[in-house]
């Protein structure tokens, strides 16, 4: 049987057609799997390009890994890391270890490259993976906060070890979304972004951020929802006397575990009690 060849992903238009169609067949209910909203990932990220390899077999592309950049501030300074995206293996070539060899190759590029960290949020089938597999520590589960009423106010002197690190211009790139409709709700002192997607009758947000973040030419609501579900963990937020209560486990699509693999080889790990990470920090609505 002939050997696959890793390759590394290129942004072209030929290619975002074959791994869209190799995603749209490895998740046939996914419907945001599009050329558009590849290259919308891929190339339009101001972070950085897409970092990852295909698996060819001949003339077949058989699996497909990528991640693209993403800034976080890590223990107080400003890294440049990676966000672990879509991974797809063609029915035909599983149970082949494609995933792992390339994430592998993935994770060696990027570290050659000065990136410093892979984060990402695992279902229940990869999280064994990238724990086992590929060295990733599980941080923690995400909360899934349902409830009425006002949000928690941030509580400023809040210590964070963690957080993406977001600007106007990836903010903007973010909320241009080919799959996905959102919203914002303009405070005095903090948007808040809903997406136009539900949970229980419930509007999920998307992330809670500075006023000046958002760009103008994002629809606006003149009211927050009553029922709404934040994802997410963030120690400034304090849920406690609130109507709103975490999801069990048992009524989730997915548990959404964050996972982290620091890539500097000092063997960094994430405290869940001082990680700011919500909705807007990955793709799921």
């Amino acid at each position: 049987m002939q050997e696959y060849e890793l390759r590394p992903v290129e942004v072209v238009a030929a290619g975002m057609e074959t791994m869209s169609a190799l995603l749209q067949t490895a998740f046939p209910k996914a419907g945001h799997f599009t050329t558009e909203v590849l290259h919308w990932q891929y190339a339009g990220n101001p972070d950085g390009m897409v970092v990852g390899f295909n698996a060819w077999q001949g003339e077949q592309l058989a699996g497909h890994y990528v991640t693209i950049p993403m800034r976080a501030v890590v223990n107080g300074r400003e890294e440049q890391g990676l966000l672990s995206l879509n991974t797809a293996t063609h029915p035909a070539h599983q149970g082949k270890g494609l995933f792992t060899k390339l994430a592998k190759a993935t994770y060696a590029r990027a570290a050659d490259e000065g990136f410093a960290f892979v984060a990402g949020v695992a279902n229940a089938n990869s999280t064994h993976g990238f724990i086992n597999k590929l060295e990733f520590d599980l941080v923690s589960p995400l909360r899934a906060m349902i409830g009425a009423g006002p949000l928690p106010r941030p509580k400023p002197d809040a210590e964070v070890q963690f957080a993406h690190l977001w600007d106007a211009a990836s903010v903007a790139w973010r909320l241009r979304h080919p799959a996905y409709a959102y919203s914002v709700h303009q405070g005095k002192d903090r948007a808040v972004v809903l997406s136009a997607r539900k949970q229980f009758g419930a509007r999920y947000i998307l992330g809670i951020r500075e006023p000046g973040l958002v760009d103008a030419g994002t629809p606006r609501t003149r009211s927050l929802p009553c029922r709404k579900v934040w994802i997410g963990l963030d120690p400034a937020l304090a849920w406690g006397g609130r109507a709103f209560v975490n999801i069990p486990m048992r009524f989730r699509p997915a548990p959404l575990n964050l996972i982290f693999r620091d890539l500097t080889g000092k063997g960094r790990k994430l405290d869940p009690a001082r990680v700011r990470w919500d909705a807007m920090d990955f793709d799921i609505l």
